[in-house]
């Protein structure tokens, strides 16, 4: 979800790979296995803010919202908007026993994501 998300932005700007890892510092062929989802994105909430800078996501935006959402979701990690919620925390364990079975797709788990976060 996050290397396509900046795929397509970086491409809707006209930005080659090697000229958006230039802005960013990042080596273009380690850089493109995040793009297609091979390896994980980055962590660092300053690498975020410059790979939302040089995409040109506002503050606030929807956009950035999902790029910072979307790199937590690729590394397993739940997001801290959603670890600070005890009644969503609370309902976590439940739901992942109930589609323990099923495995949702990461669309479908950050769409789950919003709703709770919406309460309900």
């Amino acid at each position: 979800m996050f290397g396509a998300l900046v795929k397509q932005k970086r491409l809707e700007q006209d930005v080659s790979l090697r000229e958006f890892c230039r802005r960013i510092d990042e080596d273009p062929s380690n850089w493109s296995k995040v793009e297609r989802g091979v390896a994980n994105p980055p962590k660092s909430k300053e690498k975020l803010e410059l790979i939302a800078d040089v995409l040109g996501m506002a503050t606030g935006s929807d956009d950035k919202a999902k790029l910072f959402d979307f790199a937590a979701i690729d590394s397993g990690v739940i997001p801290e908007y959603i670890k600070g919620d005890s009644k969503v925390i609370e309902w976590l364990p439940a739901f992942f026993r109930t589609v323990e079975n099923v495995k949702p797709t990461k669309e479908e788990l950050y769409e789950l994501l919003q709703k709770l976060k919406a309460g309900g």
